[in-house]
């Protein structure tokens, strides 16, 4: 299966925008001889040598969830991993490892996860993994997503983005942690600002889907982004440099990895980008693909 990386809040859809982007982890899932509950895990590229090479490895503990919840004995499993997306940069690698592992689950019991009587448990299991829905609906749906939740329980919809949209993805080599990034984040804050990020919320909605020329405005943030600048400077540097030329710009998801809009796809001269790899990345319309190899 293939397993697109993903992008969230998009500067003013805190918790609640995500987008799918045209950068792929690629699991195959094989059935072997063996102890039921055991697996083999490898690992290529993004997490070689970082992360489990047994069944502790994430899509294999999602799998095993899975067909626990529906009754079934896992089997014992080869699982390869092609890993192209960045771990801890922002661009939802472990909500594509959730995906991953709740996908090849479905399939080995023979389910589909976008089938009407799987979709709303694949996105609630992927989405409470998470505390949130928005990296995980744009690797299960792909396009646009808005996600909610009210409690415990988690939904989303879809959306078309526009067709001009032509996503730039800033990497730079600093890992973040979401966990500590959020606990830069203040209990409370201005009601000004809170009026602000309701009316840009709104307002990427419809740049997105329907005039990109408004996501200069629509990207504009005062919840997240400024209180999370000790954690990346430079990261935050690089926003203001590229709003300040024009250009649509906002922490990916928890950092540090910065997404623009720039139209045509192209930065503008002069923008220092050094530090950081540059990646154009289209985005991605279908969300996880299942292939069944002979």
């Amino acid at each position: 299966m293939t397993v697109p990386a993903s992008t969230a809040n998009l500067g003013s859809g805190f918790d609640t925008l995500g987008m799918a982007l045209s950068l792929y982890d690629t699991v195959e899932v094989e059935v072997v001889e063996g102890r039921p509950g055991t697996a083999r895990v490898q690992v290529r590229g993004q997490g070689t040598g970082a992360v489990p090479a047994d069944e502790n490895h994430l899509v294999v503990r999602m799998l095993q969830r899975v067909l626990a919840g529906l009754g079934a004995t896992a089997p014992a499993l080869r699982v390869r991993c092609h890993n192209t997306i960045p771990h801890s940069r922002g661009l939802g690698s472990s909500a594509a490892a959730i995906v991953a592992g709740i996908t090849a689950g479905y399939t080995l019991a023979g389910r589909t996860v976008a089938s009407p009587e799987c979709a709303a448990d694949v996105l609630q299991m992927a989405a409470s993994c998470e505390g949130h829905g928005d990296n995980a609906a744009a690797s299960l749906y792909g396009g646009l997503v808005i996600a909610w939740s009210e409690g415990d329980s988690f939904r989303a919809t879809r959306l078309e983005p526009h067709a001009d949209l032509r996503p730039v993805a800033l990497v730079p080599a600093a890992e973040s942690a979401t966990h500590t990034t959020r606990g830069l984040l203040p209990q409370n804050v201005p009601h000004a600002d809170a009026a602000f990020a309701a009316s840009r919320a709104a307002l990427a909605v419809h740049a997105l889907t329907g005039d990109p020329d408004l996501l200069v405005d629509a990207t504009g943030d005062r919840l997240h982004q400024d209180y999370r600048e000790p954690a990346w400077p430079e990261t935050i540097a690089l926003v203001r440099c590229l709003r300040a030329a024009g250009v649509a710009a906002a922490v990916s998801g928890a950092g540090p990895t910065v997404l623009a809009f720039p139209p045509g796809g192209e930065l503008p001269a002069g923008v220092d980008t050094a530090g950081f790899d540059v990646l154009r990345l289209p985005v991605d319309r279908a969300g996880v693909r299942v292939d069944h190899l002979s």
